[in-house]
């Protein structure tokens, strides 16, 4: 049996493709638009699922979308009158969109698969997300926390799974949002919504929380169990196409951070490719550590509510392993807390588990809790997207006369990668199938020296073009976590896809300062099951040098999505500063004048 999971229409389109209730492959669609965070219809995305398992459109016994768009229209009608004629621009907007396009969504799955109608299924939005997490997940019960920005109406919910069934007993609903909340922040901060939560998340590490108790008294009312209040005379994402805070939020803040403004505080060292230290220096190290403040106090906000909601959550179930979902499960600090601080054993998280990953979830949903098929399928590394052979890479490099070396071992080919790292080189990594969910995992990433206290700046600069302050993944041995990492419970799914951050041992940050983000690290562990090149070439390095953990980014430029092609990656291997590109068994190098 083949279900074809789908998501779009707002950000992050997918598709995900579950053969007799195993996921065989899935992606997002900017992998192949190039576009980042592709929304449109995933058309792309759902030939490559096709192709991989060898099927057509008409082999499919469902196509299942992830959420319901009459509910989320009638959301939105609902919100739009309540506010009106505020929402003047808003209604246009919707009646342009959605009577167009988006509420006809069974038509166009028909029309651009060619499939029966009784073929095309949907669900609600967050039992995607739920399902998503749980049924891929180890547990055969576990308590359910999904948390986004808004589906058709719910913005959170809480839930359980046992066996093969998901359900949720408890909701959030829009307008109280944590992720809307999260992303007015962002926009106040002077970054772009849907793309910079993380941003926010990275200067908050250079801030302190000293403005918590301003947001938890004029912006949040939090209750004891999790829920929430929001007052919405600071907000005007409800009702506004271009802005998502009110002027009294402004007047409760002062005024937002410049959009492309330079971050330095006095805390860290001025950056000298920002050119020649400004005269103002010390008033602007005074307004961005503000704005650093500012990100601090809705980050602690945020995980005083992830962690209320976890402890009610705990109480209400009793289970001891958790499944969290929703675009909010990307914030890998909170994650690190809630595995620290929070009352569940085990936490499970899947590598996409924002609105990409509902298409899964979709998928599943229908084949386990509809259907009520057996589970047999446990989400055990995150390599399900497209995969390009040797010989399909050698096509490439001949055709374009690309100058490359051959290496027929991998042995020699990883002491080669470990000898060029060790001389400074960073080195574009492209093997295998490309990771599903936006962490580059080992077979789309860019690959450093984490021992190098210049690495840091160097590959945000010269080859990301980046701000200074983000930080850089540590990959490491998995059975070498506890050595640098304080964690209780090493064996944790979430730290193979880098969605968790963690302290790290005090007496280790000196020994790898280009991952050290204000003495934390967002881990990402490997062993030699999940991807056996990419282990050889850790351990490799650990036997080396003694430190058994890589630098680890992502293989894209600012602004683009994860590279998905040889041709993707060539093309970023010449647009930056990266000065080794290795595919499969080739490596090229850049000619040093």
């Amino acid at each position: 049996m083949h279900i074809l999971g789908l998501s779009c229409f707002y950000h992050d389109a997918a598709a995900a493709l579950i053969k007799d209730g195993k996921l065989i492959c899935a992606a997002e669609e900017e992998r192949f638009s190039r576009k980042k965070h592709d929304f449109g219809f995933p058309e792309q995305a759902i030939n490559f699922c096709l192709e991989f398992a060898r099927i057509s459109a008409d082999d499919l016994d469902y196509a299942v979308f992830h959420e319901k768009p009459f509910l989320k229209f009638e959301r939105i009608l609902k919100t739009v009158i309540s506010t009106y004629p505020r929402s003047a621009a808003v209604f246009s907007e919707a009646m342009k969109n959605w009577l167009a396009e988006k509420l006809w969504i069974k038509n166009i799955i028909r029309q651009k698969l060619e499939i029966k109608s009784d073929k095309i299924l949907f669900t609600e939005h967050h039992l995607s997300h739920a399902a998503s997490a749980f049924l891929v997940s180890p547990f055969d019960q576990a308590a359910i926390l999904t948390i986004d920005g808004v589906g058709e109406c719910a913005t959170g919910t809480l839930g359980i799974g046992r066996n093969n069934k998901v359900s949720l007993f408890k909701q959030i609903n829009f307008p109280n949002s944590l992720g809307l909340l999260y992303s007015a922040f962002t926009a106040f901060l002077g970054f772009e919504v849907n793309e910079g939560e993380y941003k926010v998340m990275g200067m908050a590490a250079y801030g302190k929380p000293r403005f918590k108790e301003k947001i938890l008294k004029y912006i949040l009312k939090l209750h004891d169990n999790g829920s929430f209040d929001i007052n919405m005379d600071y907000f005007s994402y409800h009702y506004s196409l271009t802005r998502s805070y009110s002027k009294k939020f402004e007047q409760l803040f002062g005024k937002p951070r410049a959009i492309n403004a330079d971050f330095f505080t006095a805390g860290f060292e001025f950056p000298s490719y920002f050119g020649e230290k400004p005269a103002n220096y010390s008033d602007l190290c005074a307004e961005n550590q503000y704005y650093a403040d500012v990100a601090a106090s809705i980050q602690a906000v945020t995980e005083e509510v992830i962690l209320k909601q976890a402890v009610y959550l705990y109480k209400q179930t009793n289970m001891k392993n958790l499944c969290f979902a929703g675009g909010v499960a990307l914030n890998s600090v909170a994650n690190g807390r809630l595995l620290r601080e929070g009352p569940f054993e085990n936490i499970f998280i899947q590598p996409a588990p924002g609105d990409s990953g509902a298409a899964i979830g979709a998928a599943l949903y229908v084949y386990h809790h509809v259907l009520d098929q057996k589970r047999s399928f446990i989400l055990e590394h995150a390599y399900l997207g497209k995969e390009y052979t040797d010989e399909q890479i050698l096509d490439f490099l001949s055709k374009s006369a690309i100058p490359f070396r051959r290496f027929n071992a991998d042995s020699e080919l990883i002491d080669f990668c470990v000898d060029a790292i060790e001389q400074a080189k960073v080195i574009g990594w492209f093997q295998g199938r490309c990771e599903w969910g936006p962490r580059a995992l080992g077979n789309r990433s860019i690959i450093a020296d984490a021992r190098n206290k210049d690495m840091k700046n160097i590959v945000n600069l010269k080859i990301k073009f980046r701000e200074p302050f983000r930080p850089f993944a540590p990959v490491i041995k998995e059975s070498e976590l506890e050595n640098y990492f304080r964690v209780k419970n090493k064996d944790l799914y979430p730290l193979r896809y880098m969605l968790m951050v963690l302290p790290i041992k005090e007496e280790k940050r000196k020994l790898i300062p280009a991952v050290d983000h204000e003495g934390t690290g967002r881990v990402q562990t490997i062993t030699e099951a999940w991807n056996p090149l990419y282990y050889k070439l850790v351990k490799k390095f650990a036997e080396k040098t003694g430190i058994p953990l890589l630098l680890n980014t992502s293989f894209n430029l600012k602004g683009e999505p994860i590279v998905n092609s040889p041709q993707n990656a060539y093309n970023t291997f010449m647009n930056s500063g990266l000065d080794i590109l290795v595919m499969g068994s080739f490596v090229v190098e850049k000619n040093e004048k």
